[in-house]
C-alpha cells in the first residue's frame, strides 16, 4: 500500500478550513452585513408595498393634513418625557463604571446621542460616536466609555423584552396574528422569556456573574436592574404614546398597542436596518391595518419620524448654537455644556445633512401638490421646473457625501455645505414651491453659519473613499426612493414613453428621470470610493528636517521622543513648525509613534493633517503608545482608541531606598557593590572613545538572546545615535559589562533610556543595579521622573463586559508567555513601585486596529519574516 506523504494531510486540512463557511464569513463580515441590510430594506419595503395595495399616495396626504393640532402637540410632550427618561440610561451607566458627572453635561451628551443614534440608525455605533467624543472630552477612558455603551446597549435589550413581554401578557391576541402563534403560546412564551429574565435578576442581585451554557454574563445588581426596568418602560410608554396620539382614535387600547409598538421596535433593533426603517412601520401596518384605514396609519407613521426623530435632532442642533453665542457662555448651565457642545456639534449637523439628503431624494419621486403646480406654471418655465427637479435631487446624493465631511469637521465639507444648501433652498422654490423643505435648509444654513468655527480642516472632500456603512447609508436611501416612487405611482402603467414626457402635469416621467439620476450617481459614487488610491511610500526625515526635530524635542518634556534621533523615521510638522509627529509606514499604515512632540495646543490640526496626509496616500492613519492626554483629540478626528497597555512612570522627587518595600532592592545594591559592581555616567563627547566596548557587550548580548536589532520604537545599535546622549556604563574589574543610553531633555522633567545591553557574564542583578544608580543620578540632576516604558498588555480589563479588544489582550497576558515575557517584565518594573498610566493604540474601527497592530509589530520587528523567525 502506497501511503501519502506526511506534509499533505496538513495542505488538506488548511485547505479545508480556508474554504469553509466559517472563515469565509469571517473574512467578510462586514460585506455581508452590508447586503443583509439592502435585502432587508428590500424585503419591507416590498411587505409594506403589498400590504398598503388599497391605499393611494392622495390618501396619505389627507390623512395628515387632517391630524389635530392637539395630537401633535401631545405627541411633542411625550417626545420630551422619553428623552428625558433616556437621559437615565447614561446616569446609571455611569453610576455603573463608578464615573461622576454633572447632570446638565450627561443630559446634553445622551440626548444628542440618542437624537443622532435615532435619526441615523446604528444606535451602538451613531450613538457611541457622540458618546465618545463628549466623555473622552470629559475625562472618561476609552474602557470606561465602551462600558457605558455596552451598558446601555444591554439595559435597552432587557428592559425592551421584559416590557414586551409584560405587555403580550395583556393583549396577546393583538400580536398573535403577526407572529402566526396562539394567543396562548404567545403568553406563555412570554412567560418563559419573563422568567428567564428574573431568575438572572435574581442570580445577580449583587453583581454576582451567572453563567448560561458556554456564555458568562455580570449582570448589574438588582437596585441597578430594576431602577434601568423603570426607566425602560418609561421610554416606551412615552414613545409608544407618540405615535398613540397620532394614530385615530379607538384604532387600539393603549396596553395592546403598547406591546405591538415594543414588539415593532425590537424587530427594528434585531433588523439592524438604519432606524429600523421599513421594518418597524411593516410590523405597525400589518398589525394596526384591520383595525384602521392604512392612509390613516401612513400618515401618522410619517408624523411620528418627524416628531419622534427629527425634532430631537432639530432642539439639540439649537441648543448647540445657542451655546456658540457668547451671551449665553456666562451661564453656569451653558458653560458647563459649551465644554463638550464644540465637539457634539459636528456630528449634529451631519446627521441633519443626512436627514436633508433624504428629504432631497424622497422629495424628487413624490408628485407637487397641484396649487403649488399651478402656481409655478404662471410664473415659471418648464424647462426650469424640470431642471430644478433633477437637480435637487442630485445635490441630495451628493449630501450625503458631505455629512460625512463635517462629521471630520472638514473646511471643505462645510463650504460645500453652504453652496448646496443654498442652492438646493433655491431648487426646492423653483420645483415645487416646498417650503418647509426650504425652512430646513435654511434652518441648516444658519447652524453652518454658527458653527463655521468648527470646521477648520483642510482637506480635499471628494479625495476620501466613502467607507462601506457610508455607501450602504446610499444604497438604502436608494432602495427607499425606489419604493416610494412604486408606492405614489403604482397605478401608473410602465412605458417607455414615460422617460420622454415633459409637461407641467406629468409628475411620473418627472419621478422617473429624478431616481434615475439618483441611481446612476450613487453608481459612480460606490465605484470611485472602491477604487482606493494607490499606497505611496514614505521617506526618512532628510538631516535638516532631524534638526529642527531634534531642537523641538529637547525643549519639550517627553524623554521617549528622542527616538527621533535614530533617523528612521519620518517626520510631519505643524503649521507652525512648533511640533511634529514622528511615523513610520507599513504595508496600508501609517503608523504615527507617541503623540505629536510639541505644545499641547498644536495637538489638534497637527493630528489631523497626519489623519488627511494618510488618506490621501491611499492609508490608515494610526497612532501608536499615545497617552490619555490626547484621546479627546483623536476621538475628536473620528478615530477609537484600543489599550496597548501601562507606561511605569517613578516619581523621582520621592525616590529614595528606605522603608521595608524597598528592602529587595537594597539588597540587590549592596551585593552589586560587593561584586565590584561600578556605576558611571559619559557624557556624549566622551561616548566615542568607549564605542568597541559597547560594541562587544551589544554583540554578546544579541548573541546570548538569539535576537537581531529592532527599530521605530527601540533604538538600535548605531554609534552616531549613541554619541548624542549620555550614556550609562557598568564596569566590573575593570570591564564594561552592562550600558544604557540615556533619553533627557532640557526642561529636566523626565528621563529615560532606550537601548540596555549587558554581558552574559556580567554579575546577577547587574541590572537592577543600574537602573537603581540610574535613577538617583538623575534625582541628583533634578529630574522629575523616570520613565521606565511600557508593559505591553497590561492593564487590560477581563470583566465579561469589558470590550473584545480588552479580554482578548488579559488572555494573551495571562498565557502567552511562550511568545513574550508579559508578566516577567510587568514584574520587573513593579520592583520600583511605579504610577502606571494607560497607552494606547488609536486608529479607525472595523478591522483596522488589528491590522494597524500587525503593521506596527513587523515594523518594530524588522518585517514579517523576522518576526516569524522569533
Amino acid at each position: 500500500m502506497i501511503s501519502p506523504s506526511a506534509s499533505e494531510p496538513e495542505v488538506d486540512e488548511e485547505q479545508r478550513n480556508e474554504a469553509g463557511w466559517r472563515p469565509f464569513l469571517r473574512r467578510n463580515q462586514r460585506s455581508l452585513s452590508a447586503v443583509g441590510t439592502l435585502l432587508m430594506i428590500a424585503l419591507f419595503g416590498a411587505a409594506v408595498f403589498h400590504l398598503t395595495a388599497e391605499v393611494h399616495y392622495d390618501d396619505v396626504v389627507s390623512a395628515l393634513a387632517e391630524t389635530r393640532w392637539i395630537s401633535i402637540v401631545a405627541a411633542v410632550l411625550f417626545t420630551a418625557l422619553s428623552f428625558l427618561a433616556l437621559t437615565f440610561y447614561d446616569v446609571a451607566a455611569l453610576d455603573y463604571v463608578k464615573r461622576k458627572l454633572p447632570y446638565a453635561d450627561i443630559a446634553l451628551t445622551a440626548a444628542c446621542a440618542y437624537a443622532v443614534g435615532n435619526t441615523a440608525g446604528f444606535g451602538p455605533l451613531s450613538g457611541g460616536a457622540i458618546r465618545y467624543r463628549s466623555y473622552s472630552r470629559l475625562g472618561l477612558e476609552p474602557e470606561e466609555i465602551a462600558r457605558v455603551v455596552a451598558f446601555v446597549t444591554l439595559a435597552f435589550g432587557l428592559g425592551l423584552a421584559a416590557v414586551t413581554c409584560i405587555s403580550v401578557l395583556t393583549a396577546g391576541e393583538y400580536v398573535a396574528p403577526l407572529t402566526g402563534l396562539e394567543p396562548f403560546w404567545l403568553r406563555m412564551i412570554a412567560i418563559i422569556v419573563l422568567g428567564v429574565l428574573l431568575t438572572a435578576f435574581i442570580l445577580a442581585r449583587d453583581g454576582r456573574e451567572i453563567r448560561v451554557g458556554r456564555i458568562t454574563l455580570r449582570l448589574p445588581d438588582s437596585r441597578t436592574a430594576s431602577r434601568q426596568f423603570l426607566v425602560t418602560a418609561l421610554d416606551l410608554a412615552a414613545s409608544a404614546t407618540v405615535l398613540y396620539v397620532l394614530l385615530p382614535s379607538g384604532t387600539i387600547g393603549w396596553p395592546a398597542f403598547l406591546a405591538v409598538y415594543s414588539l415593532a421596535v425590537g424587530i427594528g433593533v434585531l433588523s439592524h436596518v438604519p432606524a429600523g426603517l421599513g421594518v418597524f412601520e411593516t410590523v405597525i401596518v400589518a398589525t394596526l391595518g384591520r383595525a384602521a384605514d392604512v392612509d390613516t396609519i401612513l400618515g401618522a407613521l410619517v408624523l411620528y419620524r418627524l416628531i419622534y426623530h427629527v425634532l430631537p435632532l432639530l432642539i439639540a442642533i439649537v441648543v448647540i448654537i445657542g451655546m456658540e453665542v457668547r451671551q449665553l457662555a456666562g451661564h453656569p448651565a451653558a458653560s458647563s455644556m459649551r465644554r463638550i457642545g464644540g465637539r457634539i456639534a459636528p456630528l449634529l449637523l451631519a446627521t441633519l445633512a443626512l436627514v436633508l439628503a433624504i428629504m432631497l431624494v424622497l422629495s424628487s419621486v413624490t408628485p407637487t401638490p397641484s396649487e403649488n403646480l399651478a402656481f409655478l406654471s404662471s410664473y415659471v418655465s418648464l424647462p426650469l421646473v424640470e431642471g430644478a427637479h433633477f437637480l435637487a435631487s442630485l445635490l441630495g446624493l451628493v449630501l450625503v457625501i458631505i455629512a460625512r465631511g463635517l462629521a471630520l469637521r472638514l473646511d471643505g465639507a462645510w463650504w460645500a455645505s453652504i453652496v448646496i444648501a443654498v442652492a438646493a433652498l433655491l431648487l426646492s422654490l423653483l420645483k415645487a414651491v416646498a417650503l418647509m423643505e426650504a425652512g430646513m435648509l435654511a434652518f441648516f444654513i444658519v447652524g453652518l453659519l454658527v458653527s463655521r468655527r468648527l470646521f477648520v480642516r483642510p482637506a480635499w472632500l471628494f479625495g476620501q473613499a466613502l467607507t462601506l456603512p457610508w455607501l450602504t447609508a446610499i444604497g438604502v436611501i436608494c432602495l427607499g426612493a425606489f419604493v416610494v416612487l412604486l408606492f405614489v405611482y403604482r397605478d401608473i402603467e410602465y412605458s417607455h414613453e414615460l422617460w420622454w414626457q415633459f409637461e407641467f402635469s406629468a409628475e411620473a416621467p418627472r419621478g422617473l428621470r429624478a431616481f434615475l439620476g439618483v441611481t446612476v450617481g450613487a453608481s459612480a459614487i460606490a465605484i470611485w470610493s472602491l477604487m482606493r488610491p494607490a499606497t505611496t511610500a514614505v521617506e526618512p526625515a532628510s538631516e535638516e528636517a532631524l534638526e529642527r526635530a531634534i531642537a523641538i524635542v529637547e525643549n519639550q518634556d517627553m524623554s521617549d521622543a528622542n527616538l527621533v534621533r535614530m533617523g528612521d523615521k519620518s517626520v510631519m510638522f505643524s503649521s507652525d513648525g512648533r511640533a511634529f509627529i514622528m511615523y513610520g509606514q507599513r504595508a496600508r499604515s501609517w503608523i504615527a509613534l507617541f503623540d505629536p512632540v510639541g505644545p499641547v495646543e498644536t495637538w489638534p490640526d497637527l493630528i489631523w493633517q497626519f489623519i488627511e496626509t494618510a488618506r490621501a496616500n491611499g492609508c490608515r492613519a494610526v497612532f501608536y503608545q499615545v497617552s490619555p492626554l490626547g484621546l479627546a483629540y483623536y476621538a475628536d478626528a473620528g478615530l477609537r482608541a484600543f489599550r496597548l497597555g501601562e507606561l511605569a512612570e517613578v516619581d523621582l522627587t520621592r525616590f529614595e531606598l528606605k522603608g521595608g518595600k524597598w528592602a529587595n532592592l537594597r539588597q540587590q545594591v549592596s551585593r552589586g557593590q560587593r561584586d565590584g559592581l561600578e556605576f558611571t555616567v559619559v557624557e556624549p563627547e566622551a561616548v566615542a572613545g568607549i564605542l568597541p566596548e559597547l560594541a562587544a557587550v551589544s554583540d554578546a548580548w544579541l548573541a546570548h538572546h538569539s535576537a537581531r536589532e529592532k527599530g521605530f520604537s527601540l533604538g538600535a545599535f548605531d554609534p552616531d545615535y549613541l554619541a548624542e546622549q549620555p550614556v550609562a556604563i557598568l564596569k566590573c574589574a575593570g570591564r564594561i559589562v552592562a550600558f544604557a543610553n540615556i533619553l533627557t531633555t532640557v526642561t529636566k522633567e523626565e528621563g529615560s533610556i532606550d537601548l540596555m545591553r549587558f554581558s552574559p557574564d556580567a554579575p546577577k542583578g547587574s541590572m537592577d543595579f543600574l537602573f537603581v544608580q540610574l535613577m538617583e543620578f538623575l534625582k541628583t540632576q533634578g529630574y522629575r521622573r523616570f520613565n521606565l516604558g511600557m508593559a505591553p498588555l497590561s492593564g487590560m480589563s477581563s470583566r465579561r463586559v469589558a470590550p473584545v479588544w480588552d479580554r482578548a489582550g488579559r488572555a494573551f497576558f495571562e498565557h502567552g508567555e511562550r511568545f513574550y515575557n508579559f508578566k516577567g517584565l510587568r514584574a520587573f518594573k513593579s520592583k520600583f513601585h511605579p504610577r502606571w498610566q494607560p497607552r494606547y493604540l488609536v486608529a479607525s474601527g472595523g478591522l483596522n486596529p488589528i491590522l494597524a497592530l500587525m503593521d506596527a509589530t513587523f515594523l518594530i520587528g524588522g518585517g514579517l519574516k523576522e518576526v516569524i523567525r522569533k
